[in-house]
């Protein structure tokens, strides 16, 4: 069966379904008293981590379909994409809400002041006008060409909730080092003539067949 001509929105059902486990297993924390000692700081880092993450699923979703010619995998990317940015809207609420307290001066001394809190706007920021544009009007609006050049806000954007990450952390850096070794990775098959070369790398794999036996 040709995984391309799978049925997609059977597909997009599940995939939705599944990108709201992460959420539901929040709520059944808290409802459970299953958070940490500092529930409200729990709820901010699994948000953010959760964000980053579909991130950096979104920017894997070219790459894979290169390698593996599986083009239904485009059908997918949207989705994920605003995924992430609904986990980093649940981040920057928690933040806003609890340790803001909606004050417009203190959030503003904090993003001045504190480099993490910098960053993490700053990705915050260039997401929201991707976000805003992910309908199918706003392709036909912006067109084409211009609405990828603007989509492509996404790797500083990805850039910057990595550095939030590791500034934020300080101490134990093993976790957002592997987040910056898969956005470095992607990266570079993004910018880097290696990328173009994923289809003809495919074709080869696909096309060379087991070694003849020695006669």
């Amino acid at each position: 069966m040709n995984p391309n001509r799978l049925p997609i929105p059977a597909l997009k059902g599940v995939v939705f379904c599944l990108a709201l486990v992460p959420l539901g297993l929040i709520f059944y924390d808290a409802f459970t008293d299953g958070l940490s000692a500092n529930p409200i700081e729990d709820i901010t880092r699994r948000t953010g981590r959760w964000g980053l993450r579909f991130i950096l699923i979104t920017l894997c979703i070219t790459p894979l379909r290169k390698l593996t010619g599986l083009n239904v995998l485009i059908r997918f990317r949207r989705m994920l994409g605003l995924y992430a940015f609904f986990y980093l809207c649940l981040h920057f609420l928690t933040y806003v809400l609890i340790d803001a307290e909606l004050s417009l001066a203190y959030m503003a001394e904090d993003i001045a002041k504190r480099l993490y809190i910098t960053a993490g706007f700053t990705a915050f920021c260039l997401l929201v006008p991707l976000a805003a544009t992910s309908t199918n009007a706003m392709v036909r609006r912006l067109g084409g060409k211009r609405w990828q050049e603007l989509h492509r806000l996404v790797y500083p954007a990805s850039l910057a909730a990595v550095l939030h990450f590791i500034w934020l952390v300080k101490a134990d850096l093993r976790d957002p080092l592997i987040y910056l070794a898969i956005l470095s990775v992607l990266l570079l098959l993004r910018l880097s003539p290696i990328a173009k070369r994923l289809p003809e790398l495919r074709l080869s794999l696909t096309q060379s067949g087991p070694p003849r036996a020695a006669r």
